[in-house]
Order: structure tokens, then sequence, then C-alpha cells
């Protein structure tokens, strides 16, 4: 299932959002890419291959990839799973270098929430590095509060927990952009 952004983050054209299997090889790229950077800033990361791609099957999970203007290689990616009955976790949120600095992942994150309320998820959850202040400026100005941690054995000194409640207009604002 592909959907069209109106808005134009993309040099020349549309931004294109992609639900995708998780092991795709496409989504595999970017999720492997997102691991290598972490690993280079903080020393270590998740594999990304630890996490089964049932995870991010409909009605439990999503994921998805950016495309812009109908190119071939995805520039962007992200998911959502459930952890428990209305709480979602937003999971590998990644932009390539090329694309960075053009609202994608401000794009793939109102994408995902609003795929997420839609399924009756009514509070999402994320961890990011507090080194990436890219990802906590965007997460802050998505609403995303500070939160304690809901995975066991954080470190708080790297990891940074946030939370946001959903609702019906978060759904109805990414369905209108």
């Amino acid at each position: 299932m592909t959907f069209l952004s109106a808005a134009r983050p993309c040099q020349t054209g549309t931004l294109s959002l992609t639900a995708i299997s998780y092991g795709d090889p496409e989504a595999r790229r970017l999720t492997r890419a997102l691991h290598a950077e972490q690993v280079a800033v903080y020393g270590f990361a998740d594999d990304p291959d630890d996490t089964p791609a049932s995870h991010y099957v409909l009605p439990q999970g999503l994921f998805v990839i950016a495309r812009c203007d109908d190119s071939p290689e995805a520039v962007g990616c992200g998911g959502w799973r459930l952890l428990s009955p209305g709480t979602a976790e937003i999971k590998r949120m990644y932009v390539t270098q090329a694309g960075r600095g053009r609202g994608i992942g401000r794009r793939i994150l109102e994408h995902l929430e609003s795929q997420a309320v839609s399924r009756g998820v009514i509070r999402m959850v994320l961890e990011t590095g507090v080194r990436n202040e890219a990802a906590l400026s965007l997460y802050r100005s998505c609403g995303y509060q500070p939160c304690p941690s809901y995975v066991a054995g954080r470190d708080s000194r790297v990891n940074r927990a946030m939370a946001k409640s959903l609702s019906l207009s978060t759904s109805t604002v990414s369905a209108q952009q």
C-alpha cells in the first residue's frame, strides 16, 4: 500500500510512504544503516535482526519506507508495534543522510501515528539516544514528552524514553497532510 504526501519534502516531487515487510531487502538496508550509525555514535546498538518481522504486521504493527520523487531507492523508514492493548512503540525511525533536513522523518512519524490510531492505539512510546539531537528535537516538536524507561536494563545516560497520548485528531491531521 503506497500513500502519497501532499507536502513536498523531496527535491522535485512527492514523498511516497509504502508499507512493506520488515524483512524486505530495502527495509533491511535501511535498518542496517541505522544500526551502523548507532554503533558509530554509541559503540553498541540493538541489532535490527533481533526484531521479528511479525512485529510489524497489521493489525499488530506496521513498517513503512519513504521514497522521494519516484526514486527506486528508499530514503527513510520507520515502524510501530503493539506493546499492550492501546500502547504501541515507534521503532527503527531512520532517514538517510541524503534525505535529512527535508521533513521526511516528520512525515514518517505522522503517518505511523495516524495508522496506529486507526487501529485503536491511544499512547505511543519510543526510545532514542541522548546524542541524537535531531531525533530528540523532532519528537519534542511532535508532542512527545520524556517518560520513565519502559525497557528493562536501559541506561538513562544513553537512552531517552518518550511518550505521547494519541487521539482521533492525530489521525485526522495526518490524513489531511
